[in-house]
């Protein structure tokens, strides 16, 4: 029989101390974190991605971060089937999964599975890649709509990794990624017994935290970093050189923005992303909002004692 303890999701917009709340809980219930961050998957990119250092986590296991190659386009799907296996692995030592981050689409595949597509066709998605880069990623969906015009009207024209994919799996199976996505296995026993926690600190502070951490990436030497990288041959087009905080600095590199309207730019989009990641948390079921930033003491306090109170009524 499956244990009917809770799996703890803390999520919320970036910048409102999900990271910190999610070792503070970790320490008070002998917890392991498997990170819900899309950009933090990767490795190689730092300094804009908040990925808490090794020497700050206070001994408690992080998981899925750090580990997947900035050229690899790296799927919701393939984190939801990795992340219900380290639930397992955590749960078989007799320690408490906590899922941490603010990529609500990684926690909605864990929740409701994606189907499975076909293995990656590397030869294939290289092809795409250079069209995408020669042509923009609109030439992409334009592409899309001639063959596969049901998945296209579904995606938008910039959505470039799902247009890439919807191609991809077109192409390599003859058969819309529409008319297959009905086809998807059932969600992990362990998605039942989810418990989803959301920061939502008032809005101003956000921003100016948001604002002065971006200030922030760009005094460590986030251009040295980005620069680095594209000297070691990494597509500036990648998902992990596309996400916000990085996409600016390529375009500066690229001689298409000065380094004031880089950090201007980069501010704005992680604003905005902020503002994306509440909207997608409210329209999810079952979450249990929390007013405040991880960091304050009473929100720790108030997650503790839900948590138990929980606890207590089954």
């Amino acid at each position: 029989m499956p244990s009917e303890n809770p799996v703890i999701a803390i999520v919320g917009p970036t910048a409102s101390g999900k990271s910190t709340l999610g070792i503070e809980v970790a320490l008070q219930l002998n917890g392991e974190i498997i990170n819900c961050d899309s950009v933090q998957v990767y490795k190689e990119i730092q300094i804009a991605t908040a990925k808490v250092p090794l020497d700050e986590r206070k001994g408690v296991p992080h998981h899925l971060i750090d580990f997947v190659s900035p050229d690899v386009n790296y799927t919701a799907g393939e984190w939801a089937r990795e992340a219900a296996q380290k639930i397992e692995e955590i749960e078989s030592r007799g320690r408490v999964p906590l899922l941490v981050g603010g990529t609500g689409f990684y926690l909605r595949a864990l929740r409701q599975p994606l189907f499975l597509s076909p293995p990656t066709d590397e030869s294939l998605r290289r092809r795409l890649t250079r069209s995408r880069e020669k042509h923009g990623p609109e030439h992409l969906h334009r592409l899309l709509t001639r063959i596969d015009p049901n998945a296209a009207r579904q995606l938008y024209p910039r959505d470039w990794p799902r247009v890439q994919r919807a191609l991809e799996v077109y192409l390599q199976t003859g058969k819309s990624i529409v008319d297959q996505q009905p086809e998807r296995p059932e969600p992990h026993e362990s998605s039942r017994r989810l418990r989803i926690l959301a920061l939502n600190p008032p809005r101003a502070e956000l921003y100016q935290r948001i604002n002065e951490r971006t200030e922030a990436h760009f005094r460590a030497g986030l251009v040295d970093e980005v620069r680095g990288l594209l000297a070691r041959g990494f597509s500036p087009s990648s998902n992990a050189l596309g996400a916000h905080g990085y996409r600016r600095v390529v375009e500066y590199l690229q001689g298409l923005r000065d380094l004031d309207s880089a950090v201007e730019q980069t501010r704005l989009d992680v604003r905005h992303y902020a503002k994306r990641q509440l909207t997608w948390f409210r329209h999810e079921a079952g979450v249990e909002w929390f007013d405040g930033f991880g960091e304050e003491n009473g929100i720790l306090r108030s997650v503790l004692k839900t948590l138990a109170a929980g606890a207590r009524s089954k």
